[in-house]
């Protein structure tokens, strides 16, 4: 049989005699600490000295303070609450005390006089239901601890990523107040990023043309909250020393699970330097600096 080391075994009993007898089985056929309680109350005394006590195997007929009355006491403490108690008794043996007993929290219940072998078997029961709770418990506690740190990793991976990343991000809420920026954009725009947290996208931001100007939280984002498309236009930010800083600028929606707009995700390229060049129709940036031939 396994000696069950490391576990805590409190017995209740007003009687000495019977605590001599139960504490040498016990300790006969398993290597549990065994403490001893000759009352109710010693024995709600005992569970605040040792909060660890696995286990309670409790008399039913005790003076001042009975069986029941002590279960029910343990039970109101959230300490002692989950303790399985096993009750004991030689007067009770209808089914309303079984009701009785596993209504104040016991999870069992022996006849006295005890049968040996029943009584370890309990026990064991319990000790193995324990163990395999406690062994699911470290299982979750290590898959939670694994995945905690999985998410922590990504998490600074993508946090490296922002930092590193050469066009400026900005992270609005719907209503264009600026919730979230990274490195690039604090150099874009002359800000830290205390400073710009909280701004509206209309301080910093300045569309081609003054037909378009200010039309960021108009126009668009209606349309944007229709179809949730990517936007990519040519504007200008607007820095903090006054500069307008040339940019191609895009900007999508984020949506929860009802569909509702969380957040919009604007990037912007720093265009300076560059300069637009008519081909076909279309536009198209070229460095400055750089050269076309026509026939």
């Amino acid at each position: 049989m396994t000696r069950y080391a490391g576990f805590k075994l409190l017995i209740v009993d007003d009687h000495a005699h019977n605590l001599f007898t139960l504490r040498t089985l016990i300790e006969s056929e398993m290597d549990v600490e065994v403490l001893e309680a000759t009352s109710g109350q010693d024995a709600i005394d005992l569970t605040h000295r040792h909060p660890d006590i696995d286990l309670i195997i409790l008399d039913v007929q005790m003076p001042e303070m009975d069986g029941f009355e002590t279960a029910s006491m343990l039970k109101l403490r959230k300490r002692t609450r989950d303790i399985p108690i096993i009750f004991l008794t030689a007067a009770f043996k209808s089914e309303e005390f079984q009701q009785r007993g596993f209504a104040v929290g016991a999870v069992d219940y022996l006849l006295k006089p005890i049968d040996d072998n029943l009584l370890i078997n309990k026990i064991s029961t319990y000790f193995r239901l324990i163990e395999k709770e406690r062994e699911l418990n470290r299982t979750l506690e290590q898959t939670v601890a694994q995945r905690t740190a999985e998410l922590a990793e990504a998490r600074q991976y993508l946090e490296n990523i922002i930092t590193h990343m050469g066009e400026a991000l900005l992270v609005l809420d719907p209503g264009g107040t600026i919730k979230h920026t990274n490195p690039a954009a604090w150099k874009m725009l002359g800000y830290c990023a205390d400073n710009l947290r909280g701004m509206s996208i209309g301080d910093v931001f300045e569309e081609e043309g003054d037909a378009e100007a200010g039309a960021f939280m108009g126009t668009w984002l209606e349309a944007l909250i229709r179809t949730g498309a990517l936007s990519r236009i040519e504007a200008r930010f607007i820095a903090r020393d006054g500069r307008r800083v040339p940019i191609l600028f895009s900007r999508t929606a984020v949506k929860d699970p009802e569909g509702r707009i969380s957040d919009i995700i604007c990037i912007a390229k720093d265009m300076t330097g560059y300069v637009r060049v008519a081909e076909n129709e279309n536009a198209r940036a070229l460095p400055t600096g750089g050269s076309t031939t026509t026939r």
